[in-house]
C-alpha cells in the first residue's frame, strides 16, 4: 500500500516532465537558439567595429577621425539591424532588451538570455580587438572626461533619444519598418557625436563592459551601466505614453471624413 513517504510513481514522474519540457518549449522554442547566435553575432560586430575605430581614432587622429568613429559606430548598427532585425529583432543591448520587456514588447524570462549573448558578442570582440591592436591598451573604452554626474545625465540622455527612436519604428505598426536600421543608426551616430566628448557616448552596458575587461579599465563603470537602463526605461515608457491607439485613429479619422 502506497503512503506519503513513498516514492513519485514512474507515470506521474513522466507527467512532470512532459509538462516541464512543454513549459521550456513555450518559452524557448526551438529557433531561439537562432535568435541567441544572431544577437551573438551582432553584438561582436557592433563592439568590433565601433570599438575597433574609436581605438584607432585615439591612437592617430589622422587615420580615423572622431567623426569617422561616430559614424562607423552608427552604421554598423543600421546595418547588422538589416541583416538580423528579422531574426533576433537585433537588440545588441541588454538595456534595450530590458526595455521593450518592461513594455511588453518582449517576455521577461526571454531577457536573461539575451543579455548573455550580449556580454558574450560584446567580450569576445573585445578580446579580439586586444589581440589585434597590441600594444594599444585602451580598446574603445568610455569613461568621464569631466565629472561623474555629468556623464550620467549625458547617457541617459542620449540613451533615451536613442530608444524613443527605436521604439517609434520596432513597436508601431504605423511607422515605416524598412526605415528602422536608417533610424536607428542615426539616432547612435547623433547620440555618439554628442555624448562622445563628455561621457564617451556609449548608450550600451555591454558596449563599456567589453572593452573595459579587455583594457582593465573600470572607471566608473557602473554610469554606463545605470545610465542607459534608465534612459531606455524612459524612452520606451515615453513612447507608450504617446502612442496613438488603433481605437483612436479609427474615431479621429471618423470624426474628420466629409459629411
Amino acid at each position: 500500500m502506497e503512503t506519503n513517504n513513498s516514492p513519485i510513481s514512474l507515470s506521474k514522474q513522466k507527467s512532470i516532465y512532459r509538462s516541464f519540457v512543454a513549459s521550456f518549449h513555450q518559452h524557448y522554442p526551438p529557433e531561439f537558439l537562432r535568435k541567441l547566435l544572431a544577437e551573438v553575432i551582432a553584438t561582436y560586430m557592433m563592439v568590433f567595429v565601433s570599438c575597433g575605430v574609436a581605438s584607432i581614432s585615439a591612437t592617430d587622429y589622422h587615420k580615423i577621425s572622431k567623426l569617422g568613429a561616430s559614424l562607423a559606430g552608427g552604421m554598423i548598427v543600421m546595418v547588422m539591424i538589416y541583416a538580423v532585425g528579422h531574426v533576433s529583432g537585433a537588440h545588441m543591448n541588454p538595456a534595450i532588451t530590458i526595455a521593450f520587456a518592461a513594455t511588453r514588447h518582449f517576455p521577461w524570462k526571454q531577457v536573461p538570455a539575451y543579455v548573455m549573448a550580449h556580454l558574450t558578442g560584446a567580450i569576445s570582440a573585445a578580446f579580439t580587438l586586444r589581440l589585434l591592436l597590441h600594444p594599444v591598451k585602451l580598446l574603445g573604452t568610455t569613461t568621464p572626461s569631466g565629472t561623474t554626474l555629468q556623464a550620467l545625465i549625458m547617457e541617459v540622455v542620449v540613451t533615451f533619444s536613442m530608444m524613443f527612436v527605436t521604439s517609434a519604428v520596432a513597436t508601431d505598426s504605423k511607422s515605416v519598418g524598412e526605415l528602422a536600421g536608417i533610424a536607428v543608426g542615426s539616432a547612435v551616430t547623433i547620440g555618439s557625436m554628442l555624448a562622445g566628448p563628455i561621457s564617451g557616448g556609449s548608450m550600451n552596458p555591454t558596449r563599456t563592459i567589453g572593452p573595459a575587461l579587455a583594457s582593465g579599465c573600470y572607471k566608473d563603470l557602473w554610469v554606463y551601466v545605470v545610465g542607459p537602463l534608465i534612459g531606455t526605461l524612459i524612452g520606451a515608457w515615453s513612447y507608450e505614453f504617446i502612442r496613438v491607439k488603433d481605437i483612436q485613429v479609427h474615431a479621429s479619422s471618423t470624426r474628420s471624413s466629409p459629411i
